[in-house]
């Protein structure tokens, strides 16, 4: 048996919730969650754990190479960032230390910086940038709200110990016992996880996603005083609207959350805006915040390093000797499909699922030990998991604190920020 065999109050990397009290056990390298785990981290700490020796392997042109090998594909790649005119920097999907290193390489080749998931920060983003919102942390929630409304979210299907960490939580910092009620609002199929220890139902206010911004605009028009005339908006009637502001209102501190995710449809900023400025109303006669879930797939911890370091958020461009930042015309997506990119760096450090989108330009992945491909990048270079293979930090969904990642267990691949800093000392 391993050294590292048993630990506990390891984190967890593999969601936006970033838990901090698993317990794993290491035997003969391969790692299995035995406590505190949910569906996520046990199939991604299984999946990670099940890589056979040829696949740390990295691979040049589909295949492995030989003496020295890390060096001779750290070359190669550096080879293709050399004879690039414009090189783009997406996936993103590492730890902050990695992330740091891939800011200073972008801006070293003058690359575009991109995460999968810009498109759904963006529109958290846009709201932040052009009205502002008031949110609320972890601890706040798990010690402080009473009423929890999840607008277009089960919360549990992407973050699947939410219930049990920041609502049913048995530890609080006061020794009054909170009474929690859970309400819905919108295509809820999920509901069983908002039901109390003490059996009590949530209260589930079905409507279709899309009719999100309209059920916000009704909702405050009837906190600030305004007369409706329909008797319902988008299938719910007016006296459940009114109902849902009463309690609202009358809460001690009610807390909004929202999985920005889940709300993928058009113009679903304007829906977070106008649910903000509810939560903005709300504060002149009682206590309520927001919480935007996110984080998976690291894309906070990204969006975070990238602006402090650069000054902009995600995507950002450095091309022209100086960040530009559109969220419109610098997505992986847009600058793939028209061309204007010429050779694409992928990394993603935490799923081997997340393969990069199929390219005819020349590629580099930095990926996990196993990752399979339809189109074979130039060159595939194997590296590291944060918080199993090599310590690190990872921001979680309030993105208050960065908690530490621990090393559980020792094998030969690299970290992402050993590998970017060796291609910039080549290029």
């Amino acid at each position: 048996m391993n050294k590292l065999a048993s630990r506990n109050n390891i984190t967890c990397p593999f969601c936006g919730l970033v838990c901090d009290d698993l317990s794993t056990s290491l035997i003969n390298e391969k790692l299995e969650v035995t406590a505190n785990g949910c569906s996520l981290s046990k199939l991604a700490f299984a999946q990670l754990s099940s890589v056979n020796a040829s696949d740390l392997r990295p691979r040049v042109s589909g295949k492995p190479v030989g003496d020295n090998e890390l060096g001779h594909a750290i070359a190669e790649a550096a080879g293709l960032l050399r004879g690039s005119a414009q090189p783009l920097f997406s996936g993103l999907m590492t730890d902050v230390s990695g992330m740091r290193a891939i800011t200073s390489l972008a801006d070293r080749c003058g690359a575009i910086l991109d995460h999968p998931n810009s498109a759904a920060l963006t529109r958290n983003l846009s709201v932040l940038q052009n009205s502002g919102w008031i949110t609320t942390t972890f601890s706040e929630v798990k010690n402080r709200a009473d009423l929890i409304v999840l607008v277009g979210t089960d919360a549990v299907t992407r973050f699947p110990r939410f219930f049990e960490r920041l609502v049913w939580n048995k530890d609080h910092l006061f020794s009054e016992e909170l009474k929690r009620e859970i309400v819905y609002l919108g295509d809820i199929k999920n509901t069983q996880p908002g039901v109390a220890p003490n059996g009590r139902q949530p209260l589930v206010i079905p409507c279709n996603q899309e009719k999100l911004g309209e059920i916000m605009g009704a909702l405050r028009c009837i906190a600030t005083g305004k007369h409706i005339e329909a008797t319902e908006i988008a299938g719910v009637s007016i006296q459940v609207l009114e109902k849902l502001i009463s309690k609202l209102s009358n809460a001690r501190y009610g807390v909004i959350v929202w999985a920005v995710a889940d709300l993928d449809f058009p113009h679903a900023e304007l829906t977070i805006q106008s649910l903000c400025e509810l939560v903005k109303y709300l504060n002149k006669t009682t206590r309520t915040c927001g919480l935007p879930l996110g984080g998976n797939d690291s894309d906070l911890t990204a969006n975070q390093v990238t602006t402090w370091q650069i000054g902009f958020s995600l995507p950002v461009s450095l091309a022209n000797g100086r960040p530009s930042y559109d969220p419109h015309h610098f997505t992986t997506t847009s600058l793939l499909a028209q061309g204007a990119v010429d050779t694409l760096l992928w990394v993603s450090s935490y799923q081997a699922q997340r393969t990069p989108p199929a390219t005819k330009i020349p590629s580099i992945v930095l990926g996990c030990a196993g990752m399979q491909f339809e189109n074979e990048p130039d060159v595939f270079i194997p590296v590291a998991t944060p918080g199993l293979d090599h310590s690190g930090h990872i921001f979680r969904s309030d993105t208050v604190v960065a908690l530490p990642l621990r090393q559980l267990r020792t094998n030969s691949l690299p970290a992402v920020a050993h590998v970017i800093g060796a291609l910039q000392k080549l290029l």
